[in-house]
């Protein structure tokens, strides 16, 4: 009996490890109205895909972030009447399962939302009117009307994130309101103050997008819409963005026209970037793959082709694979990260057109 218990405890122990720890992907779709939950499974070096639920809502949510220590979810439309704009925070059961959502209205529509380092406040910026809100969490997690709204008169914001010390705010802006607009933040009431200067100059047609901090090093990476690649910046310790490396990834004597940049992450332990490459006029969809060096810069590793046009993109929560989702494609991929930052796809699942942010737990 005691052989046979043992021999079952060590089977459970091999089981386990080859199918490793399942977790949820969510995504709202603006088709259906719905919160798409996928069930993700890990075994051994691939995964599995299903879809657990779909969550309706009343609006067309297309933005949406996760509370790193609560079991909530932001989801915002892109548009909609000033002070007006629906929204919803969704209530996760420990097992990651819906439990019910909220209602909400936002100041503005927002193509990016992320929270603050200590959690006391989430922020959002809009793509149409470029305005930045700042709403205070109350212990609940649930948004506050906006202690802080920023108007540059610019259009075309398309990320906010912050730094690993949560003292500063970095706005990027595309096309031809190319701009990244620095400015001190203040976690404890969400005041936003602009440093001096304001303006961190990005190189001439480069459109940095999306931003991903390094974890050890002062080191900003932006996306670039238009220049197709990837920016470097050192932070200094005053705030200010120091432009070092402009990298263009495109093979020689490809055009840019039909092409664009999307989403940015940094793997966990800062040694790997993974960015989308959209092909909207040309076949030529791919995910672009960075090593970052010792002294925080980037080098470029290469290629990956990815589903038609991938927008979002997110990682496991073991870091190991990366979540892609491609909008004209409806898909959802998964590829394996390797020790040197190769991608494999190993899943694919089908699921609504014009799909994009994607988070998580």
């Amino acid at each position: 009996m005691i052989q046979t218990l043992s021999i079952l405890f060590v089977f459970v122990l091999f089981h386990s490890a080859i199918l490793g720890k399942a977790f949820h992907i969510y995504s709202p779709s603006s088709k259906e109205n719905t919160l798409w939950i996928v069930k993700a499974t890990p075994k051994g070096e691939s995964l599995k895909l299903e879809v657990a639920e779909k969550v309706k809502f009343d609006f067309s949510g297309r933005v949406i972030t996760a509370h790193p220590s609560k079991p909530l979810l932001y989801i915002t439309a892109t548009g909609g009447d000033p002070g007006k704009v629906p929204g919803a925070v969704v209530f996760l059961n420990k097992d990651g399962s819906y439990q019910k959502h909220q209602n909400i209205n936002f100041n503005d529509g927002a193509c990016y939302l992320s929270l603050d380092r200590e959690n006391r406040h989430i922020l959002g910026v809009s793509y149409g009117n470029g305005r930045l809100n700042v709403y205070p969490l109350d212990d609940n997690g649930i948004p506050g009307k906006a202690v802080t709204t920023i108007d540059e008169g610019k259009r075309e914001a398309h990320c906010i994130l912050l730094p690993p010390d949560g003292k500063n705010v970095y706005i990027p802006y595309v096309k031809g309101n190319l701009a990244i607009l620095q400015y001190a933040y203040d976690g404890n009431t969400g005041k936003i103050t602009a440093l001096k200067p304001k303006e961190a100059k990005p190189p001439l047609g480069s459109g940095p997008r999306h931003m991903a901090y390094h974890p050890t090093l002062p080191m900003v990476y932006f996306s670039n819409e238009q220049g197709i690649g990837l920016s470097s910046y050192r932070r200094e310790t005053d705030g200010q963005l120091k432009v070092e490396q402009d990298i263009s990834i495109l093979p020689p004597g490809m055009s840019k026209i039909g092409l664009s940049a999307s989403d940015l992450l940094i793997t966990p332990d800062g040694k790997f970037l993974f960015a989308g490459l959209r092909g909207h006029k040309q076949d030529f969809d791919r995910i672009s793959r960075y090593k970052t060096l010792e002294d925080g810069k980037a080098e470029f590793l290469g290629l990956t082709e990815a589903d038609k046009t991938p927008w979002g993109l997110t990682l496991s929560p073991d870091g190991k694979f990366l979540l892609v989702s491609a909008t004209t494609g409806a898909s959802l991929t998964a590829y394996r990260i390797s020790k040197e930052g190769e991608l494999k796809k190993v899943a694919s699942l089908a699921w609504d057109p014009r799909m994009s942010d994607l988070v998580t737990r």
